[in-house]
């Protein structure tokens, strides 16, 4: 089985995730951009994910909560699967979720979690989402009401305060987060990862990164990071008491969390399609330099020759016109000049 995706940047390091849609733009080509033999590992590997992401999408599902890949970025998993260099192990599009400390690894009921005290800063202890979405969220619903939404109930503040007293410690809060895309790259070579990096970091994704850039029995396959914490976005809004999510903050506060988290899938979004632009032409831009017609004159896809050509033939026709017009021209000068007797 290939490896399975995860939507989780906990999860990224052990699951993978990819676009369950074949790509039409597959390269079987052997060589990377700058001319470097693929290892027959990465080879292997690619293969292995590109079979994986055949299987029909009612039959396709993976370890992550959601179980598909998110749709916005499954041109991009393509595009990226379709360089012959490149390959996704695992993506997220970018989400706002909330849950209680201690993230556990899906949506299930609540007797099916740990019951243990999550450690600082929210890890350990098998928490649970709450709610999560890859979309934002409709504020212009009159009738919307953000904690209800979210799955939390409201207590007056002196029956919260009761809760909470002397066991801020041990009490599982309920953390409100926005995630930027996340997006995990194997790639064949060091050039390749350069590529890769290089337009991840000029598109605003500026915490990115490579892992595994030196073997010491093969040529290295580098794993390239894409992210963003610049985006990113985490609140306490609540805690969990004797079964009940309690809603700490007021309905504007939340309403404020869903704006901001809007306003960031928008800027999330520009720098995803402006990293699949810098992708595109820096990936192009390595493959033409090496791509040489017989007479080593630049290489033209062939769309452009096309265009080329015909343009050409234009202006031929052009100038052929022009030619048998003047020869025209040049014809009855002279029978009018033949038909003038001049003086002697």
């Amino acid at each position: 089985m290939a490896e399975k995706p995860s939507c989780s940047a906990a999860e990224d390091a052990q699951n993978f995730a990819h676009d369950p849609s074949p790509s039409p733009y597959i390269n079987h080509n052997t060589m990377t951009s700058n001319s470097t033999p693929l290892t027959q590992s990465f080879l292997a590997k690619k293969k292995r994910i590109l079979q994986q992401l055949a299987v029909p999408d009612e039959d396709y599902d993976d370890l992550s909560p959601k179980g598909s890949v998110d749709l916005g970025i499954r041109d991009l998993i393509e595009e990226i699967n379709a360089l012959e260099g490149c390959v996704t192990t695992s993506s997220c599009a970018g989400r706002w979720k909330g849950g209680e400390n201690g993230e556990g690894e899906g949506e299930g009921e609540r007797e099916n979690v740990a019951t243990t005290t999550a450690g600082v800063g929210g890890k350990g202890g098998g928490g649970r989402w709450l709610f999560v979405s890859h979309d934002p969220v409709d504020m212009t619903k009159s009738a919307l009401n953000c904690a209800e939404m979210l799955g939390m109930q409201r207590r007056d503040e002196a029956e919260m305060e009761l809760s909470i007293r002397g066991s801020a410690r041990e009490a599982r809060f309920i953390h409100f987060k926005f995630e930027p895309m996340i997006l995990h790259v194997l790639t064949a070579s060091l050039h390749q990862a350069q590529t890769v990096l290089s337009a991840a970091l000029q598109a605003g994704f500026r915490e990115s990164g490579g892992l595994n850039l030196t073997s010491s029995t093969e040529q290295p396959t580098p794993m390239v990071g894409i992210r963003s914490m610049g985006l990113a976005l985490e609140s306490i809004i609540g805690f969990e008491h004797n079964g009940q999510e309690i809603c700490t903050v007021p309905e504007w506060q939340l309403g404020n969390l869903l704006e901001i988290s809007n306003d960031r899938f928008v800027e999330n979004t520009k720098r995803i399609e402006r990293f699949r632009a810098l992708l595109k032409d820096l990936s192009g831009g390595a493959q033409e330099g090496r791509r040489k017609g017989q007479e080593g004159e630049k290489w033209e896809d062939p769309q452009s020759r096309r265009e080329r050509k015909r343009a050409e033939g234009l202006r031929m026709k052009e100038a052929s016109s022009k030619a048998a017009k003047n020869n025209d021209t040049s014809g009855m000068s002279e029978e009018l000049l033949d038909g003038i007797e001049l003086p002697e």
